[in-house]
Protein backbone atom coordinates (compact mmCIF):
# COMPACT_ATOMS: atom_id res chain seq x y z
CA UNK A 1 0.00 0.00 0.00
CA UNK A 2 1.37 3.40 -1.11
CA UNK A 3 2.92 5.57 1.91
CA UNK A 4 2.90 2.25 4.23
CA UNK A 5 6.47 2.00 5.86
CA UNK A 6 8.17 -0.25 8.27
CA UNK A 7 10.60 0.95 11.40
CA UNK A 8 12.92 -1.43 12.91
CA UNK A 9 14.84 0.13 15.48
CA UNK A 10 17.83 -0.99 17.65
CA UNK A 11 17.83 -1.69 21.51
CA UNK A 12 20.15 1.38 21.96
CA UNK A 13 17.64 3.62 19.83
CA UNK A 14 14.18 5.63 21.61
CA UNK A 15 11.57 5.94 18.78
CA UNK A 16 9.17 8.03 19.01
CA UNK A 17 6.26 8.37 16.53
CA UNK A 18 4.44 11.42 15.78
CA UNK A 19 1.19 11.82 14.37
CA UNK A 20 -1.31 14.85 13.96
CA UNK A 21 1.07 16.80 16.28
CA UNK A 22 0.49 13.88 19.56
CA UNK A 23 3.12 10.85 20.30
CA UNK A 24 0.96 7.67 19.19
CA UNK A 25 3.98 5.63 20.31
CA UNK A 26 7.25 5.97 22.00
CA UNK A 27 9.98 3.31 23.63
CA UNK A 28 13.75 1.68 23.15
CA UNK A 29 13.71 -0.61 19.93
CA UNK A 30 10.22 -0.38 18.56
CA UNK A 31 9.50 -2.28 15.33
CA UNK A 32 6.40 -1.37 13.69
CA UNK A 33 4.32 -0.02 10.49
CA UNK A 34 2.86 3.71 10.24
CA UNK A 35 1.87 5.48 7.33
CA UNK A 36 4.63 7.80 6.24
CA UNK A 37 2.80 10.86 4.87
CA UNK A 38 1.02 11.70 8.03
CA UNK A 39 4.05 10.56 11.01
CA UNK A 40 6.82 11.93 11.87
CA UNK A 41 9.62 9.66 13.53
CA UNK A 42 12.18 10.50 15.71
CA UNK A 43 15.20 8.11 16.88
CA UNK A 44 17.24 9.43 19.55
CA UNK A 45 20.46 6.93 20.01
CA UNK A 46 20.83 6.53 23.73
CA UNK A 47 24.40 4.48 23.46
CA UNK A 48 27.10 5.87 24.65
CA UNK A 49 29.21 7.98 22.35
CA UNK A 50 32.99 9.11 22.46
CA UNK A 51 33.77 12.42 21.38
CA UNK A 52 37.94 13.34 20.91
CA UNK A 53 38.79 16.71 21.39
CA UNK A 54 41.42 19.21 20.81
CA UNK A 55 41.90 22.77 21.68
CA UNK A 56 44.31 25.77 22.57
CA UNK A 57 44.49 27.33 26.02
CA UNK A 58 47.55 29.79 27.51
CA UNK A 59 48.84 29.04 30.96
CA UNK A 60 49.06 32.05 33.44
CA UNK A 61 52.74 32.92 32.75
CA UNK A 62 51.32 33.48 29.10
CA UNK A 63 52.66 30.41 27.51
CA UNK A 64 49.92 28.22 25.13
CA UNK A 65 49.68 24.92 25.46
CA UNK A 66 47.35 21.93 23.59
CA UNK A 67 45.25 19.57 25.50
CA UNK A 68 44.00 16.22 23.60
CA UNK A 69 41.56 14.08 24.81
CA UNK A 70 38.04 12.10 25.09
CA UNK A 71 34.53 12.80 26.10
CA UNK A 72 31.90 9.52 26.85
CA UNK A 73 28.29 10.70 26.98
CA UNK A 74 25.09 9.39 26.56
CA UNK A 75 21.82 10.71 26.62
CA UNK A 76 19.67 9.81 29.46
CA UNK A 77 16.18 11.60 28.91
CA UNK A 78 15.39 11.12 25.06
CA UNK A 79 12.22 12.94 25.18
CA UNK A 80 13.80 16.30 26.73
CA UNK A 81 16.16 16.15 24.04
CA UNK A 82 13.79 15.42 21.33
CA UNK A 83 12.00 18.69 22.22
CA UNK A 84 14.63 20.70 22.13
CA UNK A 85 16.46 19.29 18.87
CA UNK A 86 15.81 17.89 15.76
CA UNK A 87 16.00 14.12 15.57
CA UNK A 88 13.59 13.19 13.44
CA UNK A 89 14.78 10.91 10.22
CA UNK A 90 13.24 10.46 6.78
CA UNK A 91 12.18 7.28 4.86
CA UNK A 92 15.76 6.33 4.51
CA UNK A 93 16.65 6.94 8.02
CA UNK A 94 18.95 9.73 7.82
CA UNK A 95 18.09 12.67 9.92
CA UNK A 96 16.79 15.99 8.74
CA UNK A 97 19.11 18.07 10.48
CA UNK A 98 22.66 18.49 11.79
CA UNK A 99 21.21 19.02 15.36
CA UNK A 100 22.09 15.36 16.22
CA UNK A 101 26.01 16.92 15.43
CA UNK A 102 26.03 19.66 17.79
CA UNK A 103 25.25 18.07 20.90
CA UNK A 104 29.16 16.57 20.65
CA UNK A 105 30.37 19.95 19.89
CA UNK A 106 28.52 21.53 22.55
CA UNK A 107 30.12 19.69 24.93
CA UNK A 108 33.56 20.22 23.65
CA UNK A 109 33.00 23.93 24.10
CA UNK A 110 31.08 23.30 27.33
CA UNK A 111 34.63 21.26 28.66
CA UNK A 112 36.89 23.99 26.62
CA UNK A 113 35.75 27.13 29.11
CA UNK A 114 35.81 24.69 32.21
CA UNK A 115 39.99 23.48 31.13
CA UNK A 116 40.34 26.97 30.60
CA UNK A 117 39.23 28.38 33.94
CA UNK A 118 41.95 25.40 35.49
CA UNK A 119 44.67 26.35 33.11
CA UNK A 120 44.82 30.07 33.63
CA UNK A 121 46.00 29.78 37.10
CA UNK A 122 48.41 26.93 36.59
CA UNK A 123 51.93 28.05 34.61
CA UNK A 124 53.66 26.02 32.10
CA UNK A 125 55.35 23.62 33.94
CA UNK A 126 52.71 23.14 36.81
CA UNK A 127 49.83 22.91 33.43
CA UNK A 128 52.05 20.17 31.74
CA UNK A 129 51.66 18.15 34.59
CA UNK A 130 48.09 18.59 35.96
CA UNK A 131 45.85 16.20 33.80
CA UNK A 132 44.52 14.54 36.57
CA UNK A 133 43.12 18.19 37.74
CA UNK A 134 41.70 19.14 34.88
CA UNK A 135 39.64 16.09 34.74
CA UNK A 136 38.77 16.28 37.94
CA UNK A 137 37.52 19.53 37.66
CA UNK A 138 35.91 19.53 34.21
CA UNK A 139 33.87 16.77 35.01
CA UNK A 140 32.48 18.03 37.97
CA UNK A 141 31.68 21.05 35.70
CA UNK A 142 30.46 19.15 32.73
CA UNK A 143 27.92 17.19 34.70
CA UNK A 144 26.23 20.48 36.42
CA UNK A 145 26.97 22.70 33.42
CA UNK A 146 23.36 23.93 31.30
CA UNK A 147 24.31 21.64 28.21
CA UNK A 148 24.46 18.41 30.23
CA UNK A 149 21.29 19.49 32.53
CA UNK A 150 19.20 20.97 29.76
CA UNK A 151 19.43 18.48 26.78
CA UNK A 152 19.35 15.53 29.62
CA UNK A 153 23.08 14.32 29.41
CA UNK A 154 24.78 12.46 31.58
CA UNK A 155 28.69 12.44 31.48
CA UNK A 156 30.50 9.14 32.10
CA UNK A 157 34.22 10.10 31.06
CA UNK A 158 36.40 12.28 30.33
CA UNK A 159 40.31 11.42 29.73
CA UNK A 160 43.11 13.99 28.61
CA UNK A 161 45.06 12.04 26.47
CA UNK A 162 48.15 14.85 25.66
CA UNK A 163 49.14 18.53 27.60
CA UNK A 164 51.86 19.78 24.65
CA UNK A 165 53.98 22.85 24.72
CA UNK A 166 55.06 24.88 21.75
CA UNK A 167 57.93 23.04 20.23
CA UNK A 168 60.75 25.79 20.99
CA UNK A 169 58.69 25.60 24.56
CA UNK A 170 59.34 21.99 25.09
CA UNK A 171 62.83 22.09 23.76
CA UNK A 172 63.84 24.57 26.17
CA UNK A 173 61.73 22.75 28.95
CA UNK A 174 63.79 19.61 27.87
CA UNK A 175 66.83 21.33 28.14
CA UNK A 176 66.58 22.68 31.42
CA UNK A 177 64.79 19.20 32.68
CA UNK A 178 68.09 17.24 30.94
CA UNK A 179 70.24 19.58 32.95
CA UNK A 180 68.22 19.37 35.88
CA UNK A 181 68.42 15.24 35.87
CA UNK A 182 72.35 15.52 34.65
CA UNK A 183 72.69 17.43 37.80
CA UNK A 184 70.86 14.93 39.84
CA UNK A 185 73.30 12.13 38.47
CA UNK A 186 76.32 13.81 39.69
CA UNK A 187 74.97 14.54 42.57
CA UNK A 188 73.33 10.92 43.01
CA UNK A 189 77.62 10.21 41.82
CA UNK A 190 79.33 12.62 44.51
CA UNK A 191 77.02 11.01 47.36
CA UNK A 192 77.89 7.30 45.90
CA UNK A 193 81.63 8.71 46.04
CA UNK A 194 81.01 10.08 49.78
CA UNK A 195 79.44 7.08 50.26
CA UNK A 196 81.99 5.03 49.71
CA UNK A 197 84.59 7.28 51.39
CA UNK A 198 82.81 7.25 54.44
CA UNK A 199 82.16 3.47 54.28
CA UNK A 200 86.15 2.84 53.16
CA UNK A 201 86.91 4.88 56.34
CA UNK A 202 84.77 3.29 58.55
CA UNK A 203 86.42 0.13 57.74
CA UNK A 204 90.09 1.44 58.20
CA UNK A 205 88.66 2.87 61.57
CA UNK A 206 87.60 -0.61 61.81
CA UNK A 207 91.03 -2.37 61.00
CA UNK A 208 92.74 0.30 63.20
CA UNK A 209 90.22 -0.91 66.11
CA UNK A 210 91.55 -4.46 65.28
CA UNK A 211 95.08 -3.50 65.13
CA UNK A 212 94.62 -1.58 68.83
CA UNK A 213 92.98 -4.67 70.26
CA UNK A 214 95.73 -7.19 69.44
CA UNK A 215 98.55 -4.67 70.03
CA UNK A 216 96.51 -4.70 73.74
CA UNK A 217 96.17 -8.35 73.96
CA UNK A 218 99.66 -8.33 72.77
CA UNK A 219 100.73 -5.93 75.25
CA UNK A 220 98.90 -7.92 78.16
CA UNK A 221 100.54 -10.93 77.04
CA UNK A 222 103.59 -9.49 77.23
CA UNK A 223 103.35 -7.45 80.51
CA UNK A 224 101.58 -11.23 81.85
CA UNK A 225 104.99 -12.87 80.60
CA UNK A 226 107.26 -9.85 82.64
CA UNK A 227 105.22 -10.48 85.51
CA UNK A 228 105.82 -14.08 85.14
CA UNK A 229 109.68 -13.20 84.68
CA UNK A 230 109.96 -10.87 87.36
CA UNK A 231 108.42 -13.35 90.04
CA UNK A 232 110.46 -15.75 88.72
CA UNK A 233 113.51 -13.54 89.07
CA UNK A 234 112.84 -12.81 92.49
CA UNK A 235 112.30 -16.25 93.74
CA UNK A 236 115.63 -16.64 91.96
CA UNK A 237 116.57 -14.00 93.87
CA UNK A 238 115.66 -15.31 96.69
CA UNK A 239 117.38 -18.22 96.15
CA UNK A 240 120.28 -17.13 95.45
CA UNK A 241 120.37 -14.91 98.96
CA UNK A 242 118.99 -17.92 100.58
CA UNK A 243 121.99 -19.74 99.14
CA UNK A 244 124.56 -17.13 99.46
CA UNK A 245 123.05 -17.11 103.33
CA UNK A 246 123.94 -20.55 103.78
CA UNK A 247 127.14 -20.23 102.01
CA UNK A 248 128.18 -17.95 104.62
CA UNK A 249 126.97 -19.52 107.52
CA UNK A 250 128.57 -22.84 105.90
CA UNK A 251 131.88 -20.57 105.97
CA UNK A 252 131.23 -19.08 109.30
CA UNK A 253 131.32 -23.04 110.29
CA UNK A 254 134.47 -23.74 108.92
CA UNK A 255 136.01 -21.00 110.14
CA UNK A 256 135.26 -21.48 113.22
CA UNK A 257 136.08 -24.73 113.08
CA UNK A 258 139.84 -23.98 111.65
CA UNK A 259 139.97 -21.40 114.56
CA UNK A 260 138.99 -23.79 117.15
CA UNK A 261 141.69 -26.52 115.33
CA UNK A 262 144.44 -23.63 115.33
CA UNK A 263 144.00 -22.15 118.37
CA UNK A 264 146.06 -24.67 120.20
CA UNK A 265 148.95 -24.20 118.12
CA UNK A 266 148.83 -20.45 117.39
CA UNK A 267 151.29 -19.85 120.37
CA UNK A 268 153.82 -22.68 119.70
CA UNK A 269 157.17 -21.78 118.52
CA UNK A 270 157.65 -22.48 114.53
CA UNK A 271 160.92 -24.58 115.10
CA UNK A 272 158.92 -26.48 117.76
CA UNK A 273 155.92 -27.27 115.48
CA UNK A 274 158.31 -28.10 112.31
CA UNK A 275 160.10 -30.40 114.68
CA UNK A 276 156.42 -32.01 115.54
CA UNK A 277 155.54 -31.92 111.97
CA UNK A 278 158.73 -34.15 110.83
CA UNK A 279 159.78 -30.93 108.68
CA UNK A 280 163.23 -30.98 110.13
CA UNK A 281 164.13 -34.71 108.15
CA UNK A 282 164.58 -32.27 104.83
CA UNK A 283 167.96 -30.75 104.66
CA UNK A 284 166.51 -27.59 102.01
CA UNK A 285 163.51 -27.60 104.28
CA UNK A 286 166.67 -27.11 107.19
CA UNK A 287 169.18 -24.67 105.17
CA UNK A 288 166.10 -22.25 104.69
CA UNK A 289 165.57 -22.22 108.05
CA UNK A 290 168.50 -21.23 107.95
CA UNK A 291 168.70 -18.63 105.82
CA UNK A 292 165.53 -17.36 107.34
CA UNK A 293 167.14 -17.16 110.58
CA UNK A 294 169.86 -15.45 109.02
CA UNK A 295 168.05 -12.50 107.48
CA UNK A 296 166.26 -12.18 110.94
CA UNK A 297 169.68 -11.29 112.24
CA UNK A 298 171.23 -9.90 108.90
CA UNK A 299 172.33 -6.95 111.18
CA UNK A 300 174.54 -9.10 112.81
CA UNK A 301 176.28 -10.60 110.29
CA UNK A 302 179.13 -8.91 108.68
CA UNK A 303 180.05 -11.12 105.86
CA UNK A 304 178.35 -13.80 104.21
CA UNK A 305 179.63 -16.09 101.25
CA UNK A 306 177.58 -18.37 99.57
CA UNK A 307 178.85 -21.16 97.23
CA UNK A 308 177.43 -21.88 93.84
CA UNK A 309 177.59 -25.76 95.09
CA UNK A 310 175.23 -25.14 97.49
CA UNK A 311 173.13 -22.98 95.62
CA UNK A 312 173.21 -25.65 93.25
CA UNK A 313 171.81 -28.25 95.52
CA UNK A 314 169.20 -26.45 96.71
CA UNK A 315 167.48 -25.71 93.45
CA UNK A 316 168.36 -29.48 92.36
CA UNK A 317 164.76 -32.06 93.03
CA UNK A 318 165.87 -34.49 95.61
CA UNK A 319 166.32 -38.01 94.30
Amino acid sequence: MMGIQYLKSSPTTYVLHYKSGAVKREGLGLSFFYYAPTSVIVQVPVNSADVPFAFNETTADFQPITIQGQLTYRITDARRIAALLDFSVGPSGEYGSDDPDQIPERLVHAAQVLARAVIARLKLREALTAGDTIVREVMQGLQKTEVATMLGLEILALSVLSIKATPEMARALEAEAREDLQQKADEAIYARRNAAVAQERMIKESELNTEIAVEQKKRTIRETQMAADIAVEEKRADLIGQKVENDRKEADSRSYGLDAVLKPIKGIDWRTLMAVTGAGGDSRIMIAMAFREIAENAQKIGELNITPDLLKALLNDKK
